[in-house]
């Protein structure tokens, strides 16, 4: 398991406000030396650029809301302010920054400020809200939440995007310079130009030696990939069901997922739930973290939480295989599916090099000061979804599908 969960009191981290260290880091490119060393990400291109200067031109606060499939992700989004000649706020989740030293100090110099995911992080909130009313920079959220590892797929936004853009809204309104706050959807979607057969073949290989299974090169990589995921499963399955699991896939992913949570939903919550894991899986973390973080507990009692939050973390990656994600076997489908195994085998997944990333600036969506509360689903938050996934339904479509080599 990933630490992403920090077991020690959360302590605000504020944004550094300066601009001549994000200057710097803008003129030498730092971020994209960065990003080709540890992420494999070599080039960019940037489309409708033009949108988001057009909003920083008239004044207006500025929200960018893009996907999230990668680590890479964040920084991808320098090269943008850098075209567009900005800086940036970005909300990260705070985590990242007690990985190490040097992390922390470079994202907060890049304009990032923490949230705790696992509570009502108020100082967060208000930072962001202020950022907005006041046009200060772009402020970057992330609706996902965490990252999904799906580039062509959303998994389900967070609430708390419209309730920042629409008190921020709120507020400037009250000004008399006329500005407004504007939300733009940034579609990235990331392109493989290298070998796939190589670099699955060289992973695969690894993975199948740890199943005790002989390379199967004989297959397809498509081929491949579909029985190295099922044999996954299946081994899911009998940890977790003591058997071996039938029906159809997506059931099967389901069916794993609320074998995983509903337990702890009865425990903590007095109710087993379905649906979504993602955030099934907050609500749990903010019920079970509080008196681990304040050092309540027993030792037997922390290490069944640990191991109750493993469960957890595993309900929100298998969350990130949709059952039908291979039906359209593109070259980047194939390879984010083989780092995900990779991935959550050894909580690592090696760089391969040769991605190219498409940025692409979605139309402003002026956000209204007022939300409809007949409508069942927040209406600026579907507005986000939809284009954000009509933009990554554009890029998808550019991309290449695997053939299968002659002989």
């Amino acid at each position: 398991m990933q630490k992403i969960v920090i077991e020690k009191p959360y302590r605000f981290v504020p944004p550094h406000r300066g601009n001549w260290w994000p200057s710097f880091i803008q003129l030498f490119d730092l971020y994209g030396r960065w990003l080709k060393k540890t992420e494999g990400v070599e080039s960019y291109e940037l489309r409708h650029k033009e949108r988001l200067r057009a909003s920083l031109d008239a004044g207006h606060g500025v929200m960018l809301t893009p996907n999230h499939c990668r680590n890479a992700d964040p920084l991808v989004l320098g090269w943008l302010a850098r075209e567009v000649g900005t800086h940036v706020y970005a909300m990260a989740s705070w985590h990242l920054f007690n990985q190490d030293w040097f992390t922390s100090w470079a994202i907060r110099k890049m304009g990032a400020f923490s949230v705790y995911r696992e509570g009502v992080d108020r100082q967060a909130i208000n930072t962001a809200i202020a950022v907005l009313e006041r046009a200060e920079r772009p402020l970057i959220l992330f609706p996902e939440g965490a990252v999904s590892r799906t580039n062509d797929r959303l998994h389900a936004l967070l609430d708390g995007v419209a309730f920042i853009a629409r008190t921020a809204a709120k507020r400037r309104a009250k000004h008399t310079d006329g500005g407004k706050v504007m939300v733009h959807p940034v579609a990235i979607k990331y392109r493989f130009r290298g070998d796939i057969e190589d670099v699955t073949d060289e992973v695969l290989t690894d993975i199948e030696h740890r199943l005790s299974w002989q390379p199967q090169r004989h297959l397809s990589v498509h081929d491949r990939l579909v029985k190295t995921g099922r044999a996954l499963l299946c081994l899911k399955e009998i940890e977790h069901f003591g058997a071996e699991q039938r029906g159809k896939f997506a059931d099967r992913l389901n069916g794993l997922i609320d074998r995983l949570l509903q337990p702890l939903e009865e425990e903590w919550g007095g109710n087993a739930l379905t649906g979504l894991a993602v955030p099934r899986v907050k609500a749990l973390r903010m019920k079970l973290l509080p008196d681990m973080v304040n050092g309540d507990l027993s030792q037997d009692e922390r290490d069944r939480r640990w191991k109750q939050l493993a469960n957890m973390y595993l309900a929100q990656q298998v969350a990130c295989y949709p059952s039908d994600y291979l039906a359209t076997p593109t070259i980047e489908r194939l390879l984010e599916t083989l780092e995900r195994f990779e991935e959550d085998l050894t909580d690592q997944a090696r760089v391969h090099g040769n991605l190219h990333v498409v940025i692409d600036v979605g139309e402003a969506i002026e956000v209204d000061t007022h939300r409809d509360r007949k409508a069942e689903v927040d209406p600026l938050m579907a507005r986000i979804e939809e284009d954000l996934q009509a933009g990554l339904d554009r890029l998808a479509a550019e991309c290449t599908l695997y053939e299968q080599p002659a002989g």
